[in-house]
């Protein structure tokens, strides 16, 4: 499966996520933080491609670095961007080691799930602002542009945290935004003060 970008072949997607993923990527849109409220991605804007082109996109977050301590979230739009408040039923948890190998665990986290919520989606909690501290993962978005059906969702967060206890923090989230409007926007934000740094590829998977 490769990645692709202006039509040439760059990476196998294999890398990316083998599981879910089943053709090739193109990639559609980069964005960069530097010092900025939010990350997002709205169909027609700035060469964003949010619609019924691809079946399936997904987001790739690479070291989001925030500016305090604080949350990284996301939320649906079905009006272009005026609006990130898409109702959603989700379920989230993660499993974490420390560095000095004490406490490893798994953990079913209530606290970050949604039962018919407009709320922002939790995918990485107190996140450090310590120079080494960041989040890499990917969200995949399925179908956005059906009419008829919910939208799914699915994805994974890696970071390094120092602030309670330090060392890896693995997140797996997933669920639907409760709309049959078609999803036309995404935001990626900190719960408090700004994406200090980092970027966010979108790609859109060809079937194959």
């Amino acid at each position: 499966m490769a990645v692709k970008s202006n039509g040439t072949t760059l990476i196998d997607a294999g890398a990316i996520d083998s599981g879910v993923a089943t053709g090739s990527l193109i990639h559609i849109k980069t964005l960069t933080a530097s010092s900025s409220a939010n990350l997002s991605f709205v169909h027609g804007s700035s060469s964003v491609v949010l619609d019924g082109t691809y079946s399936e996109y997904i987001f790739k977050y690479i070291n989001i670095h925030p500016a305090s301590v604080a949350q990284l979230v996301f939320n649906l739009s079905t009006d272009s961007g005026s609006n990130y408040n898409v109702t959603k039923t989700t379920t989230a948890h993660n499993s974490y080691m420390n560095e000095s190998g004490s406490g490893p665990g798994m953990v079913y986290r209530t606290a970050w799930d949604l039962a018919q919520s407009t709320s922002d989606q939790i995918i990485a909690q107190e996140l450090g602002n310590g120079s080494d501290e960041s989040a890499c993962g990917y969200l995949h978005l399925f179908d956005p542009a059906s009419t008829s059906k919910v939208k799914h969702f699915i994805g994974t967060t890696t970071y390094y945290q120092t602030f309670g206890q330090t060392g890896s923090f693995q997140v797996y989230y997933g669920g639907y935004g409760n709309t049959t409007s078609a999803v036309n926007g995404i935001q990626f934000k900190m719960s408090s003060g700004n994406i200090d740094s980092g970027s966010i590829k979108l790609y859109g998977v060809k079937d194959s």
